[in-house]
């Protein structure tokens, strides 16, 4: 028996810091619902873990970046609808003024709110826009070839609809006004001015369904790609979630372990720091 160095109660003392450090770690993991909540529980985990996140965030704002898309190509379909409902208006003015019971009264009339759906096309060109990026507009001297066949491409909105930079997808912007669809030379003052306009709009019909095209092949990409992210978001928070994330159940049962074992180590410390009483009840004998 020794009386300057209590080995037993060192050896329970050093056991019950061990039990207490760990229990300590899983109320640490319980309450935060964290397994990992710094490097040292987990360096590889921790790694893996945050690239997930990246992505994982990444993923959210690119479905943000697919419902703007998705509103932008809504805005400027819209605006093509009207437009394409104007120029079937204009067909049955023209159509109307060719017809040769018409005098030139009545011509100037019909001629009179064929310049209103110009003026109005123009209006809609020029002035729509999303979030302040014009969607069509007027093209300048020199930006058209004079031999032309609308519609004529203005340029791209390049949307950025995934998590990395190579995913992207580019929106046409196309020339929308009244001369760029070949329709300001246009009259209906005579029968057959009128008549020859049939054709021209005609040509400005099928230009604008074209572009209407184009805006619904980029709604329907969008829409896709926004369910694609969507599916992936959920699976990469499902596997980042089995990384980072406290399985409850596996730590109350440790929780419940380490509570019994530091009670046990508390009652063996006890034990072992009575051991010198039984050397000094020697020395009374």
């Amino acid at each position: 028996m020794q009386v300057r160095n209590n080995i037993a109660s060192i050896n329970s003392s050093r056991n019950q810091g061990i039990t207490k450090s760990k229990l300590n770690k899983t109320l640490e993991k319980l309450s935060s619902g964290y397994k990992i909540n710094r490097a040292g529980d987990d360096a590889a985990g921790l790694a893996i873990s945050e690239l997930m996140r990246s992505q994982i965030a990444g993923l959210d704002q690119a479905m943000r970046n697919n419902n703007d898309g998705i509103s932008m190509t809504n805005t400027g379909e819209g605006a093509l609808q009207e437009i394409h409902s104007m120029l079937h208006r204009m067909k049955t003015l023209a159509i109307e003024a060719a017809n040769g019971t018409y005098d030139s009264v009545a011509r100037a009339n019909v001629d009179m709110e064929r310049q209103t759906l110009l003026e109005e096309i123009d209006r809609i060109s020029q002035s729509t826009d999303f979030a302040g990026i014009p969607l069509f507009g007027e093209a300048k001297e020199g930006q058209i070839d004079a031999k032309w066949i609308p519609p004529e491409l203005r340029d791209q909105i390049e949307l950025q609809i995934g998590h990395s930079s190579k995913e992207v997808l580019d929106v046409g912007r196309y020339y929308m006004g009244s001369k760029e669809l070949l329709l300001d030379n246009t009259s209906f003052s005579t029968r057959e001015s009128a008549n020859a306009a049939v054709g021209v709009i005609d040509t400005a019909i099928s230009a604008v369904t074209k572009v209407r095209s184009d805006f619904g092949a980029a709604y329907t990409h969008l829409m896709h790609t926004n369910n694609n992210l969507g599916v992936t978001k959920e699976n990469m928070t499902a596997a980042e979630s089995g990384i980072r994330d406290t399985n409850m159940a596996e730590y109350f049962t440790e929780l419940t372990t380490q509570n019994i074992v530091l009670q046990a180590s508390n009652a063996m410390l006890s034990h072992a720091n009575n051991l010198p009483d039984l050397t000094l009840q020697l020395l009374r004998g």
